[in-house]
């Protein structure tokens, strides 16, 4: 995950992901326009062990978030954003302020299947446990990206334990996919969510509040 090199931007003229386009419309009578790209929806599921009274999240390189911090410390890369050819980097940023912590989540690419079956697929893919439909519970669905693509996420909850582990997880490799499962111990958790010294999403810290709120009072005291 750490070992990046031969980095190289160049514009993006066709995507299996993303379409670039720009929307002009009229508001209360004034002329307006604004750019904005579609893509998929997506689902994703905060995972509680219940044998180790811990969460498991993701941890992955995230190319868009690695090029935030490069054009933070180095400002001119994109400045002649209208050129083919974009300067390269000499001596690229470390992989590690690309990673992030996040749920586990995929895109709803399969038209043939629920999202609730999409779900159970991404946690036996990225995080190894094999969970069923009556397994998830929906938590709720929101817009992400609202300024940029207004796509929907759609949450569930799932328990699982050590018994239903089927494999180590890690992404499907023959896809480039590139995952690290972590365990957040329950105790520990919030602490985690505001720490900005760990790099997440608003999903975790999001679904730790809910779990907080609805289903930490019923758990068992120790």
């Amino acid at each position: 995950m750490e070992a990046i090199e031969e980095l190289a931007v160049q514009p993006c003229t066709s995507s299996l992901y993303l379409r670039p386009f720009r929307l002009s419309y009229r508001q209360n009578g004034t002329k307006k326009f604004w750019d904005f790209m579609r893509t998929h929806d997506s689902v994703s599921i905060l995972i509680f062990n219940t044998s180790r009274q811990c969460f498991v999240v993701v941890k992955q390189f995230r190319p868009a978030v690695y090029m935030c911090e490069v054009e933070r410390h180095h400002p001119q890369i994109f400045q002649n954003q209208d050129k083919e050819s974009f300067p390269s980097l000499e001596t690229p940023l470390p992989a590690v302020v690309g990673v992030t912590y996040e749920l586990c989540a995929g895109i709803v690419d399969k038209p043939g299947l629920t999202l609730e079956e999409i779900a159970c697929e991404e946690v036996l893919e990225e995080c190894g446990y094999r969970v069923s439909i009556a397994d998830l519970r929906r938590i709720t669905s929101y817009r992400s990206g609202v300024g940029v693509t207004g796509s929907r996420q759609t949450l569930f909850y799932a328990e699982v334990n050590d018994q239903m582990r089927a494999s180590g997880g890690g992404g499907q490799p023959e896809e480039g996919e590139l995952i690290e499962v972590v365990e957040i111990p329950l105790e520990e958790s919030m602490k985690f969510a505001y720490d900005e010294t760990f790099p997440k999403t608003m999903g975790v810290i999001f679904s730790f509040m809910w779990f907080h709120n609805n289903i930490a009072p019923k758990l068992p005291k120790k």
